[in-house]
């Protein structure tokens, strides 16, 4: 007989076995250890559970069955551990394809990520990202969307009924998680933790701090 854990991951409920939970545990705090950065560690830790949350979610319906050890080894397969992230941030930089995460399927049969989904990027949207969430998925230059779009509209308005068609339909990027998957990266801690460092750094320069 196992005893059950209740738990709150990513904003989601879980009922999770205590051997589970223990390794799930150690698991986050060797993660959150890794990070000096207080303000920068709130913000990745958020990212990630809300990560690990999504893959024990099957097909985004709620779970019915506790989440077992297997499951959670999964999840770690999938996310890496936080000792294979290169300390030097150019290293990071030189590892596009996660490989310093996750290693692949795990017990879980979860797969390693970097599939493309196509969301509105609100980071760098004239209108609602539309245009740039499509470019982001299409690997291509932002400029050509628009035209594309622009040619539509003069030809016979067509564009700007298809435009607030996918305004409604596509979801915006808003998380870390999302972002990474609008550009086709894998998302785990090392992709997570350079995503959320960045956008740190970019604020420090905007702000000239």
């Amino acid at each position: 007989m196992k005893k059950t854990i209740t738990v709150n991951l990513g904003g989601t409920v879980f009922a999770i076995d205590e051997d589970a939970y223990e390794l799930l545990k150690e698991y986050l705090e060797r993660i959150e250890n890794h990070f000096p950065d207080e303000k920068e560690k709130s913000e990745i830790m958020a990212d990630i559970e809300a990560r690990i949350a999504e893959l024990l979610t099957p097909g985004q319906s709620p779970r019915i069955k506790p989440v077992t050890i297997s499951d959670v080894e999964g999840v770690i397969s999938v996310m890496g551990n936080p000792e294979d992230i290169a300390e030097d941030a150019g290293v990071e930089g030189d590892d596009p394809s996660g490989a310093s995460g996750g290693k692949g399927p795990g017990a879980g049969g979860y797969a390693a990520g970097g599939s493309r989904r196509i969301y509105r990027d609100v980071d760098n949207r004239l209108l609602g990202g539309v245009c740039s969430g499509i470019a982001a998925y299409w690997n291509i230059d932002v400029v050509w969307i628009r035209i594309i779009f622009v040619i539509l509209t003069l030809g016979a308005l067509s564009g700007v009924f298809i435009y607030l068609i996918l305004w409604l339909v596509v979801p915006p990027a808003v998380t870390t998680a999302q972002k990474l998957e609008m550009r086709g990266e894998p998302v785990n801690i090392s992709s997570i933790g350079r995503a959320v460092k960045d956008e740190f750094e970019s604020v420090r320069k905007n702000l000239k701090i």
